[in-house]
Parts: structure tokens; C-alpha cells; sequence
């Protein structure tokens, strides 16, 4: 089981897990080795809350292909369950950013004193400008 939040937890059989050769240097070893892992969960046939479910699909993530089905290569490390272990922390990352509800902003006017001071501002520098002019001493 794979704990996403205290009252959360994705079984093992959801998520499909297979190694596979890591690309990269690494001499002989890494032809010999599958230390590699590609995890894939299927969003759709999983056991998640609707309402995550939903979240999840209009992420625009490039590990969530159009099938909705998450692909995450792991092949930081040199051992396999190293990888393994890195690949089901970043789905539970993944999984863990769509049970946060964002705040909802509440938008605010600037005060009447800021809009002066930005409009002050404004007019000194155009003065500073229009002395730079050709042949203008002043205006």
C-alpha cells in the first residue's frame, strides 16, 4: 500500500512497476543491468476519490499521458530498489499536490494614495525625459 495521505492509500496492485535497462553512461554494467524502473498507474480504473480523479485529468503534466495513465522512469540510482522507491515517492508527490485546495484569492483595490504616488511618480519621470530631448532646455 502506498500512503498518499493519513486517509488515502493506493494498493499495490493498482500501480505496474517493471525494470528496465537505465540509458546514459555507466560501461558495461548498465547493458548488463535492469536498475531502471517505469512505473505506470492508470488514473482511470484506480480506487481514487472522484474529485481526485477529476483534479488529476486536467493537470497539465507531461508524466500523465492522453490516456490518463502516469508514466514516471526512475533512474537516478544505481540499484533498483533505489529507483523503485524514488519512483513511488514522486507518484505519491504527484498524487499528494491534488489533495491541496488552493485559497481562493479575493481581489483588492489600491488605495487612493498609491494610485497618487504611482501616477506622481510617473509625471517626475516624464519631466526628467522630456529635458533629455534635443534642443529642449526646458517645458
Amino acid at each position: 500500500m502506498l500512503s498518499i495521505t493519513p486517509h488515502w492509500q493506493i494498493p499495490d496492485d493498482e500501480i505496474e512497476i517493471s525494470a528496465i535497462r537505465a540509458q546514459g553512461a555507466g560501461g558495461q554494467n548498465v547493458n548488463k543491468v535492469a536498475s531502471a524502473i517505469h512505473l505506470r498507474f492508470d488514473i482511470s480504473t484506480s480506487s481514487m476519490p472522484d474529485i481526485y480523479r477529476q483534479r488529476l485529468l486536467l493537470l497539465k503534466d507531461r508524466r500523465i499521458s492522453k490516456e490518463g495513465v502516469i508514466v514516471i522512469k526512475a533512474q537516478q540510482f544505481r540499484t533498483q530498489e533505489k529507483n523503485r522507491l524514488d519512483a513511488l515517492e514522486r507518484l505519491a508527490e504527484l498524487l499528494r499536490s491534488v489533495t491541496v485546495v488552493q485559497k481562493a484569492r479575493k481581489p483588492t483595490k489600491a488605495t487612493r494614495s498609491s494610485q497618487r504616488k504611482r501616477v506622481d511618480s510617473k509625471v517626475r519621470r516624464g519631466r526628467t525625459k522630456a529635458l533629455r530631448g534635443k534642443g529642449s532646455i526646458e517645458h
